[in-house]
C-alpha cells in the first residue's frame, strides 16, 4: 500500500459562461491550491489544430497534430491561467468563440479526451487542487473531495459574455450568443463520452441570481464543512 499523501480536490463543473473559472481562480487562490482550467487544455489544443489545418470533424487529424503541441499553463491569479503556445501568450486567442467552438468539437472525440487525461490528472499536485470543466468530478477526478455543479440560464450567460466582449471594444448580438450557448450545450451534454452532467454527489448552484463573491462563499462553505466532516 502507497504511503503517499492523497491530494484533495474540489472540482467545479458545468456549462460555458456559468461562471466556473471565476469561482475556480478565487477559491484555489483561498485555499493556496493549484488550478486546473480544463477548458483551456481543450482551447489551446483545438486553437493548435486550427493553426495546422485539421479536419475538425477528423479525430485521426486532430490527434495528428498533438506530437508537435508546446503548450504550458502558468498560475495567474484571480486571472486564472495564462496559457501559452510554442511559448506565445495565447490566453486571449483561446477565449475567442472560435477557439471554444473548435474545443468543444473535440472535446466530443473519445481519442483526443483519452490524449488530454493524463496532463489533466498531472495537475493534481500538494497542497491540493481546484479543477474547473465539464467532466472533472465524473470522468477526471471521482474521487474528488467536493465536486460542486455550477450553471446559470442561457440568458444570464449570453448577457455575462456580451459584457466581456464589450469590455474589449467587441460588439455582441444576445440573440447570436444565446442560440450559440444552446448549440454547445446541446453537444456537450449529447456527447457519448464523458457528457457534461452533474456527478451524483455534486453540490449543484444555480448562479443566474448570485454574485461572484457569493457563489465563492458557497463552495468555501462546502468545502469547509466537507474537510470538517472527513477529517
Amino acid at each position: 500500500m502507497s504511503d503517499l499523501p492523497i491530494v484533495p480536490v474540489l472540482t467545479i463543473d458545468g456549462p460555458s459562461g456559468a461562471g466556473k473559472g471565476t469561482a475556480a481562480a478565487a477559491i484555489a487562490q483561498r485555499l493556496g491550491f493549484h488550478l486546473l482550467d480544463s477548458g483551456a487544455v481543450y482551447r489551446v489544443a483545438a486553437l493548435h489544430a486550427l493553426r495546422n489545418q485539421a479536419d475538425l470533424c477528423d479525430e485521426a487529424s486532430v490527434l495528428n497534430t498533438f506530437s508537435s503541441m508546446q503548450a504550458t499553463f502558468e498560475p495567474n491569479g484571480l486571472a486564472g491561467v495564462a496559457v501559452k503556445l510554442a511559448g506565445v501568450d495565447v490566453s486571449t486567442e483561446i477565449r475567442t468563440e472560435q477557439a471554444g467552438n473548435a474545443a468543444s468539437q473535440v472535446a466530443a472525440m473519445q481519442r483526443v479526451r483519452a490524449e488530454l487525461l493524463d496532463e489533466q490528472r498531472a495537475f493534481r499536485q500538494m497542497p491540493g487542487l481546484v479543477a474547473d470543466g465539464r467532466d472533472m468530478g465524473t470522468v477526471v477526478f471521482p474521487d474528488a473531495t467536493l465536486k460542486v455543479f455550477l450553471t446559470a440560464s442561457a440568458q444570464e450567460r449570453a448577457e455575462r459574455r456580451a459584457k466581456q466582449l464589450n469590455d474589449k471594444g467587441i460588439t455582441a448580438n444576445i440573440a447570436d450568443l444565446i442560440r450559440e450557448i444552446g448549440e454547445r450545450d446541446e453537444r456537450d451534454a449529447s456527447r457519448v463520452h464523458s457528457p457534461l452532467v452533474p456527478a451524483e454527489d455534486a453540490l449543484s448552484i444555480e448562479s443566474s441570481a448570485l454574485s461572484a463573491d457569493e457563489v465563492v462563499q458557497q463552495i468555501a462553505d462546502a468545502w469547509k464543512t466537507r474537510v470538517e466532516r472527513t477529517s
